[in-house]
Formats: C-alpha cells, structure tokens, sequence
C-alpha cells in the first residue's frame, strides 16, 4: 500500500471532521475547555508585489509536512493576568512563537487581528486559533530544526496556485487567508483592509458535498439548517484540487 502523503493526511482529518463533528451549539466559539493557539502572517514588498512568510512543518507531529504560517499554542507564560482577553494572550503567544521557530523579534503590538478559527464541534482534537497580520520585521530567519524544516517568502496567488497542483500540503485556515491576501498589491493595502474589516470569526461547520468534504461559515445558506434559503454562500470545497471558496458579499454576488 502506497505510503500517504501530507496532502493525503491533510485532507483525510478534513475528512474526519464531516464524520465526528456535530451541529454547533452558541457556546462552541468561546469554549474554555478548547487549547487556544496563535498564528503570524507575516508580510513583505518585493519585486513581484506582496509576499508572506511560510515555513514547512517536520513530517511529524501536528501539520505534518505542512506549509503553515509561523504560529503555536499559548502557554501560561504569555498570560499577564488571570482577566486578561484571550485575544490579547494570544498576541503575545504569537510573537513568542514566531521568535522561537523563525528567529525573527516583532512586537505584539505591531499585530492587526485578522481572524479565529473555531474547528468543527465534536473532534476529539480541537484548537481555537487566532490570526494576526504585521509588516515582516529585520533581520534573518533561523529556523528552530524540531519546528521547520523550510521557510519560504512567496506571494499567495503562487503557494494557492502549488497547492491546487498538488505541490504542496495547505489546510483550510491558511488556504482561505492566503486567498484573502490575494487581492493587494502590497502590505500598506492588506493591512488597511485588515484594519478596516475588524476580526472575522470562522465557526466551522463540515458537511459532505457531492464531491467532498465542505466547510461552511456563517453567511452560507447551510451552515445555520435553520435559517431561510437566500442563495447566500461562504464555504470551501476540498473534495479534489484545486479547492473551490465562495462567499458571497453584502450586494449579491459571489467570489471565488
């Protein structure tokens, strides 16, 4: 039997997901009982317009051979007091975690919010994770061996374009920001656009499409089974490469 690949892994614990999970209940987002983790987009302007920072996960552990932006689990450390806001927490997780595994220092207060990820509800394995986007800061990269194994500085319509030839392995949460990224020039635009969208919350919910698995947010017609059919849609189809995103915006219509 054939050894599976990352890419493999990668979509067979989406696949998990549709199988184990269950509807999402109003506490499910803020539940306390879930590991929180940060992650840091890391953004530069060359040559060829917009570039981000991502590093390769050891083909081991979790992410396995993965292709991530630098980011880990808060620590009872990054926490100033017992009232602090989780979000504030996982700003300084974040710039500890981005030091630790790249080598490279950045201020949490440079951070702009971009997003949390909750996964879908009834996964023996659930971490809530919280997106930050800053200007990439000086220095050099030096990778902590146990935490990546490579790095790279590519522009996002490059790592979705490899991604969707099977090059390399994405999930979900780094897929969707890459694309969002997609759509500026340079970091003064993703930034502003960051600023000015204020934090986007993912509360996953996974069904089985006609060709796959299929992540739902709030905004798409099936994520709430409850609510009226209006056409609207904000979901990514995982099935088979490349990977299909709709969402649908404020007038009507629909972009992928």
């Amino acid at each position: 039997m054939p050894h599976p690949t990352p890419a493999d892994r990668a979509l067979r614990a989406v696949a998990d997901s549709v199988t184990d999970s269950r509807p999402r209940r109003p506490e499910d987002a803020t539940d306390p009982a879930i590991p929180v983790a940060a992650t840091v987009v890391l953004l530069r302007d060359a040559e060829q317009g917009l570039e981000v920072l991502v590093i390769e996960r050891p083909d081991r552990g979790s992410f396995a051979g993965a292709w991530v932006f630098p980011g880990g689990k808060l620590e009872d450390d990054d926490r100033a007091d017992a009232a602090e806001p989780e979000e504030a927490t996982a700003r300084r997780a974040g710039a500890r975690e981005t030091r630790e595994e790249t080598g490279l220092v950045i201020d949490p207060e440079a951070f702009e919010t971009l997003s949390v990820w909750d996964p879908p509800p009834g996964l023996a394995l659930r971490i809530r994770t919280w997106f930050f986007v800053a200007p990439a800061p000086d220095g050099e990269i030096a990778l902590s061996p146990d935490e990546a194994v490579g790095a790279d500085w590519a522009r996002p319509s490059d790592l979705l374009e490899r991604h969707g030839r099977g090059a390399l392995t994405l999930y979900p949460p780094t897929w969707v920001t890459l694309h969002a990224f997609t759509a500026h020039p340079d970091t003064a635009s993703a930034l502003g656009a960051a600023r000015l969208a204020g934090v986007q919350r993912f509360e996953t919910v996974a069904r089985r499409g006609a060709e796959g698995p299929l992540l739902l947010w709030h905004g798409d017609d099936e994520w709430d089974p409850d609510a009226a059919a209006s056409g609207s849609r904000h979901r990514l189809e995982i099935g088979t490469l490349p990977w299909r995103y709709s969402r649908t915006d404020d007038a009507g219509l629909t972009a992928g």
